[in-house]
């Protein structure tokens, strides 16, 4: 179901508020330039500033542009457990293939605690359901074992894995059988991840260069290692570039100067710097994007 590149997307703003035709004309671009999948409102996707409105909006905005193209995964992840059931209901509602839900952030629970939140989401709702570690912002840190055991729930289907430690690629494998979906939550690792068993990426640098994200997952899947290596090579600096400065404002510049939104990012997170902004440019003439 879920495989290859699949994008992170960024939430387009205009003076202060989501520009939703933005939003799905760049939906459209994405689907056009061969990207697998739609991630609306994770955290590229700004989610923690959005309203529980705004929320529900980017989710039906991309599920309606979508028009069944490719699988939209919808963010519906909270640290409160009732508040991720609510937002996963809504994306069931409006059409998503699947949910994304992160690991519960700031309150620390348990590995059991973050079972039993994970269940109580499974047991409310229909909706095939991806989990997502990434520790280095939510604190909590889903074990390989929390990790088989949510993935016997009927309806847990896989994981987007940001805890930068690839030998969890093997682990996972081993745990939760081939079947179980391993994603990367990060595209400079994403090759590597896949030749221990990964099926694709959630990726950040695909708001920038969609069709060369796509290219490296299909010629990997493809078993063309050395065309995939050579696409790879094209994207390297542009995909340390996305975190020169807290993303998404990278990614944001870099897709505004392909006329696809504008740089207006929401504090706490600000505009790219001059340097950064240099440094994506550069990046992004590597890749041959831009002049």
């Amino acid at each position: 179901m879920l495989h290859g590149s699949i994008v992170a997307l960024a939430t387009p703003f205009k003076n202060g508020v989501v520009d939703e035709a933005a939003f799905q004309n760049f939906v459209n671009f994405q689907i056009e330039q061969g990207t697998d999948g739609l991630v609306p409102c994770g955290t590229t996707g700004e989610s923690p500033t959005l309203t529980y409105d705004e929320h529900k909006r980017v989710i039906d905005l991309c599920v309606e542009a979508a028009a069944g193209r490719v699988p939209v995964v919808a963010g519906t992840g909270s640290n409160a457990t009732a508040e991720a059931i609510e937002f996963t209901l809504h994306a069931q509602k409006a059409g998503a293939d699947a949910a994304l839900i992160v690991a519960p952030y700031y309150n620390k629970p348990s590995q059991d605690g973050m079972f039993e939140h994970f269940r109580a989401i499974h047991d409310a709702t229909a909706i095939p359901i991806v989990l997502y570690n990434v520790p280095g912002r939510t604190v909590a840190d889903l074990s390989v074992e929390t990790v088989a055991r949510l993935s016997r729930l009927e309806r847990v289907i896989g994981i987007k894995d940001a805890s930068g430690k690839l030998e969890r690629v093997g682990l996972h494998r081993a745990a939760c059988g081939p079947d179980f979906i391993q994603l990367s939550g990060d595209d400079g690792t994403a090759l590597a991840f896949n030749a221990q068993g990964g099926t694709g990426v959630i990726s950040v640098t695909a708001n920038v260069a969609p069709k060369l994200c796509a290219d490296v997952q299909k010629a990997w899947r493809e078993g063309n290692a050395a065309l995939a290596l050579s696409l790879n090579d094209r994207l390297v600096a542009l995909h340390d570039a996305m975190f020169c400065e807290p993303s998404p404002a990278p990614a944001k510049y870099g897709a505004s100067l392909l006329g696809l939104m504008t740089n207006e990012v929401r504090l706490p997170i600000l505009p790219t710097t001059p340097v950064a902004e240099a440094r994506v440019r550069a990046a992004m003439v590597i890749a041959g994007l831009v002049n």
